[in-house]
C-alpha cells in the first residue's frame, strides 16, 4: 500500500486574509489556501473583525489545504497555529458564540483609558512587569471595554460564563470542539496582563485593568499539546502542537535563535524582533521587552519595534485612492519617480507605533508639489515602511542592541526595490530567505517539534537558506536628507 509522505499544516491567521499552509519536514510549500475577509471601521480609528468569519476562513482554507496535499501524497501530521496578536475575543462558554466582534490590534479606541492609567502613573509598573507601553494596541483594555460596553458581560465574566482569548486561542476552542481554552507565553506576553518574567498572569496588573482572571487561558509552552481538532471540523483528527504569535512565529522561521539575530515582517504592518537571550532588555526608547518563545519551560525573549501600518498602506493605495489595481504593480510605479520630490507620506491612519506611541497620530502627505503624481505618492507609501524601520534601529541602537545584518520576509519582501533602498537608509545587509513563509514556517517548525518531528529549534537552521542578500549603498548625504525630511514629516502628523 502506498503510504503518504509526513507533511505539517500552519494555520496563518492574520489581519487581512486566513491562510493554510502544508509544508514538507524540509520546509517546502506542498500547497496554500488563503482567504481575504472584510476590516471592519465603526468609527474613525476603530478597527473590528466578525470572529465568524475569522473561524469559517480558517476552517475552510485549513480543510482546503489538507485536501491538496493529500491528492498530492502527503500527510499531515500536526497543526502549527499563528495569528495576529492582540487582538481580542470574549466568548460564551456554554454556546461559543463571541459576545462581540474581535477588537483588532490596530484599533484605539481606548486610547484616553490608556491616558488616563499613565497620568495616574502606572506606565513603569506596567512596563516593568510586561515589557510594554500603556497603548491601546495591547489586549488589556479591550477586554475590559468589551465587558463595560455588553449588556450584562462584567457579571457573567466574574461568574465563569465568559472566556478571553486572542486569535490563537479562539482557533484552539473553534478546532476542538471547546475543550480546550489554552494560549501560549508569546501571545500572552502580548496581552499587558503577564509577567514576563515571572511566566504567569498578574493579580496586581489584572485588577489594575479589571479584568477577572476567570476569563483567561491556560498558558502553555510554543511546542507541545493544545489539544486535537476534530474529525468533523476538518475531515479527521488532528494534534495542535505549535502555536505562537505571528512575528515571534516569523523569528523562528528566520531561525533567530541567538542573541543578535534579528528579522523585520512586512506584513499589515511590520515588526523588527531581535533576540535577547534568556533575559529581558528593558527599553529606555518605547520599544517592548517580549518573549520570544517558551521551549520545554526554558524561556527566550527579544526587544520589539512595531510598526502599524506597512503592507496596509499599499493596501490603501489600491483600495482606498485606486492608485493601484494590485500590490505587485507598486515596485514597478515607485521607481519610475522623480527620487528628489521631497514626497513623504507619514501612514498613521490608526496612530503610529514604535517608537512615537502616538494614539491620536493621523496620517499625513506632505511635500506635494504640481509635479508630484502617481509615482511619487507610491514612492512615498513604500518609503515609509523604510523610514519607520530605521526609527526601530535607532532605538534599538540607543538601549544598546546593534544589528548585524537584518532578515526580513512578509509580502513586501518580494519588492527588490524596497529591500535595496531598505539597505541603504537603514545601512546594514538585508537578507531575503529563499521562501518569505517565514511566519507560517515558524508555526509550522513549532508544531513538528510539539509532536516530535524535530529534535530542537536548532534543526531549523538545517533548512533555512538565503536568496539574495541586499548591500548597503547610495549616498550619505542624501540619506541624511531623506531622514531629516521623513522626521519633519512625522513631527506634522502626530497629534
Amino acid at each position: 500500500m502506498f503510504s503518504k509522505r509526513k507533511a505539517l499544516l500552519a494555520i496563518d491567521q492574520g489581519t487581512t486574509s486566513s491562510r493554510a499552509v502544508v509544508f514538507s519536514p524540509e520546509g517546502e510549500v506542498i500547497c496554500v489556501a488563503q482567504r481575504e475577509f472584510e476590516q471592519i471601521y465603526p468609527q474613525p480609528g476603530w478597527v473590528e473583525h466578525d470572529p465568524d468569519v475569522i473561524w469559517a476562513t480558517v476552517r475552510a482554507t485549513a480543510r482546503e489545504a489538507l485536501a491538496a496535499a493529500e491528492k498530492a501524497g502527503w500527510r499531515a501530521d500536526a497543526i502549527g497555529i499563528t495569528n495576529q496578536r492582540e487582538t481580542t475575543l470574549v466568548w460564551d462558554r456554554a454556546t461559543g458564540e463571541a459576545i462581540h466582534n474581535a477588537i483588532v490590534w490596530q484599533d484605539r479606541r481606548t486610547a484616553n483609558t490608556c491616558a488616563s492609567l499613565r497620568d495616574a502613573g502606572h506606565a513603569e509598573r506596567v512596563s516593568e512587569r510586561t515589557g510594554l507601553v500603556l497603548d491601546p494596541y495591547f489586549s488589556a483594555t479591550k477586554i475590559a471595554w468589551i465587558l463595560d460596553h455588553v449588556d450584562g458581560a462584567r457579571a457573567r465574566a466574574e461568574a465563569g460564563e465568559l472566556a478571553f482569548g486572542t486569535v490563537d486561542s479562539w482557533l484552539i476552542w473553534k478546532l476542538t470542539g471547546g475543550v480546550h481554552h489554552v494560549t501560549d507565553a508569546t501571545n500572552a506576553s502580548r496581552t499587558a496582563l503577564f509577567d514576563i518574567s515571572a511566566n504567569r498572569w498578574d493579580p496586581d496588573l489584572l485588577d489594575l485593568f479589571d479584568v477577572p482572571a476567570a476569563l483567561l487561558p491556560e498558558v502553555r509552552d510554543c511546542a507541545g499539546d493544545f489539544g486535537t481538532a476534530g474529525k468533523a471540523v476538518l475531515g479527521r483528527e488532528l494534534p495542535i502542537c505549535g502555536v505562537a504569535g505571528d512575528q515571534q512565529s516569523a523569528a523562528i522561521g528566520q531561525v533567530c535563535l541567538e542573541p543578535g539575530e534579528m528579522k523585520s515582517t512586512y506584513g499589515t504592518g511590520a515588526f523588527l524582533l531581535i533576540n535577547t537571550g534568556d533575559r529581558p532588555v528593558r527599553s529606555k526608547n518605547k520599544l517592548l521587552a517580549t518573549i520570544a518563545y517558551r521551549i520545554a519551560g526554558e524561556t527566550t525573549y527579544a526587544l520589539e519595534g512595531s510598526v502599524l501600518s506597512a503592507g496596509a498602506t499599499i493596501q490603501w493605495l489600491r483600495d482606498g485612492l485606486g492608485l493601484i489595481a494590485k500590490a505587485s504593480e507598486i515596485e514597478a510605479l515607485a521607481d519610475s519617480a522623480d527620487p528628489d520630490s521631497g514626497v513623504y507620506l507619514v501612514p498613521a491612519f490608526t496612530g503610529l507605533g514604535a517608537p512615537y506611541w502616538d494614539a491620536d497620530a493621523r496620517g499625513a502627505l506632505v511635500g506635494l508639489t504640481r509635479g508630484s503624481g502617481r509615482a511619487e505618492i507610491a514612492r512615498a507609501a513604500l518609503d515609509s515602511s523604510v523610514h519607520q524601520t530605521c526609527d526601530l534601529l535607532e532605538a534599538m541602537a540607543a538601549d544598546g542592541v546593534e544589528a548585524r545584518s537584518l532578515r526580513v520576509d512578509g509580502g513586501m519582501a518580494r519588492n527588490n526595490a524596497f529591500l535595496q533602498r531598505l539597505a541603504d537608509l537603514t545601512g546594514i545587509e538585508t537578507v531575503r530567505p529563499a521562501s518569505v513563509e517565514a511566519t507560517a514556517w515558524g508555526a509550522a517548525f513549532l508544531a513538528g517539534l510539539g509532536c516530535g518531528l524535530f529534535a530542537s529549534l536548532e534543526d531549523g537552521r538545517k533548512v533555512w537558506n538565503a536568496d539574495r542578500s541586499f548591500a548597503p549603498g547610495g549616498d550619505a548625504d542624501r540619506r541624511d536628507a531623506d531622514r531629516k525630511g521623513w522626521h519633519e514629516a512625522v513631527a506634522r502628523a502626530r497629534s
